[in-house]
């Protein structure tokens, strides 16, 4: 075995909630790449299996490979990071590389937290492994020279990095996922929901909570839709998965393109469902039913507030009329819509909150998601917010998005306060009866969801009239 890869333990309450796990595709899209490159490789992902950190070590240790890679968020950083420290307990010579986005923005300060962590991979990752494992593998190669990473010294102990590698050009050049090295069956009913693909990299804009754009780039990177529509074939024929999640930031800031993959999927007569993300600035008519003819049920879009001032302060580029209009245009073309939103800005109050909750509300939307501003590392907000001292922890555990992070009495609000309008913003969404006599089955996902994440633990010993009386005094 060359390379084993991880994907951790994820302690993700809404995931768990909602029983949602799905196969790791960015470590299928390095698999692949280091397949393509003549390495044996295999995938843990003890997400799925909850082995920890003793089992895996020991799964470790009877393979033998050459290269450890895992990949890690800003909350499972330090999950990842103890599954490393088992392994180099029993395989102290095993070279241990790790990647993802928290990894990107802080290679330094993770080297400097894990004596048993080699080598950062930054940015995009494919040929950066695949080319770490050509040269170490066979043993005759230095970390010197590869480009991309940030490494310690083997002989030294010093921390070094090495010149950027430059964006994937051609993404029609790359391999597909690995998806064989993963039993799709074992992820049960989120199989259904495993049909992940990734058709374009890199985003034009600057929404000031986001740092896609500064690890895959500002330009917009694409492959061709006659390449997009092969990997669908694959994932049709020979994994039987009917139903695809186009999970690009921005699939429809081209929408030539997005029309000619529709054309191409009609085309091949494949029989598919699947779902997108846009901007609602970039969507129309046309497009939406072209889209919809093809196979599209679900659109999703980042509205992210009710309060223009508060979209203005995100840097987002929106108006509200524009999300109006991009639902209507949607539910027009019969398309289900997923809206999201973001509770806690910086400058916001709870007035703001309010329009927030009532403007997701008026929209009417078929789901709603619902989030507290995370500073995460490499965004704009986190290195402002990070300046003014109003970011109140970095214990990356709490960086889960459903708890508040910032100094909030400093902003005059307080964390009470931003958990109870999470919790309001979905039981007022999810409990109209309105909503319930057309989506019943959704009462119970997500009743139990919040009442697992914090309504519980807020709440514990009150009535559930108590419940919504601590939720509509919010503002107090």
């Amino acid at each position: 075995m060359d390379v084993l890869l991880i994907n951790p333990y994820d302690e993700n309450a809404v995931k768990n909630g909602l029983g949602f796990i799905t196969p790791p595709l960015n470590l299928m899209y390095l698999a692949a790449s280091l397949e393509k490159n003549n390495h044996s490789v295999e995938i843990f992902d003890d997400d799925l299996m909850q082995k920890g950190f003793f089992e895996v070590r020991d799964h470790v240790e009877k393979l033998d490979p050459e290269i450890i890679g895992i990949t890690a968020t800003t909350s499972t950083i330090k999950t990842a990071l103890k599954y490393l420290e088992e392994i180099k307990k029993v395989m102290p010579h095993v070279l241990t590389v790790i990647g993802g986005p928290h990894t990107t923005f802080l290679p330094v300060n993770t080297l400097q937290n894990s004596d048993d962590l080699d080598v950062v991979v930054l940015g995009e990752g494919e040929e950066t492994f695949a080319d770490l494992a050509n040269n170490q593998v066979d043993g005759s190669g230095s970390l010197e020279d590869v480009k991309g990473i940030v490494y310690r010294d083997p002989e030294t102990g010093s921390i070094k990095t090495n010149n950027p590698r430059p964006l994937i050009e051609d993404l029609d050049s790359l391999p597909f996922p690995a998806r064989h090295l993963v039993s799709f069956e074992s992820y049960g009913i989120s199989k259904s929901q495993s049909g992940g693909m990734i058709t374009s990299r890199g985003c034009v804009y600057n929404c000031g909570y986001c740092s896609s754009s500064l690890i895959m780039g500002k330009k917009f990177r694409s492959r061709s839709p006659e390449n997009v529509v092969d990997e669908i074939e694959e994932l049709v024929y020979n994994y039987h998965l009917n139903d695809i999640a186009f999970m690009d930031d921005t699939f429809m800031l081209n929408k030539n393109r997005a029309a000619s993959i529709a054309d191409e999927i009609k085309e091949r007569n494949l029989d598919v469902s699947f779902v997108a993300s846009s901007r609602v600035d970039m969507v129309n008519q046309d497009l939406l039913f072209k889209l919809k003819n093809a196979g599209m049920n679900t659109i999703y879009y980042g509205v992210e507030s009710g309060s223009q001032r508060i979209l203005n302060l995100m840097k987002k580029g929106i108006n509200l009329k524009q999300a109006e209009n991009a639902v209507k245009n949607a539910k027009n073309a019969g398309l289900e819509v997923l809206t999201s939103y973001i509770i806690g800005y910086p400058g916001e109050t709870q007035n703001d909150m309010n329009e927030t909750i009532k403007f997701s509300i008026k929209l009417e939307p078929d789901y709603c998601q619902y989030s507290i501003l995370t500073p995460f590392p490499g965004t704009p907000i986190y290195h402002d917010l990070k300046d003014k001292d109003l970011i109140k922890t970095e214990n990356w555990e709490k960086y889960t998005v459903m708890k508040p992070i910032l100094n909030y009495e400093k902003l005059g609000l307080n964390k009470d306060m931003i958990e109870r309008n999470l919790a309001r913003a979905y039981l007022k969404f999810y409990t109209r009866p309105k909503y319930l006599l057309k989506h019943r089955y959704m009462l119970k996902v997500m009743i139990e969801t919040l009442f697992r994440s914090f309504i519980i633990p807020k709440f514990r010993g009150s009535t559930v009239k108590g419940w919504y009386q601590n939720l509509d005094n919010s503002s107090k």
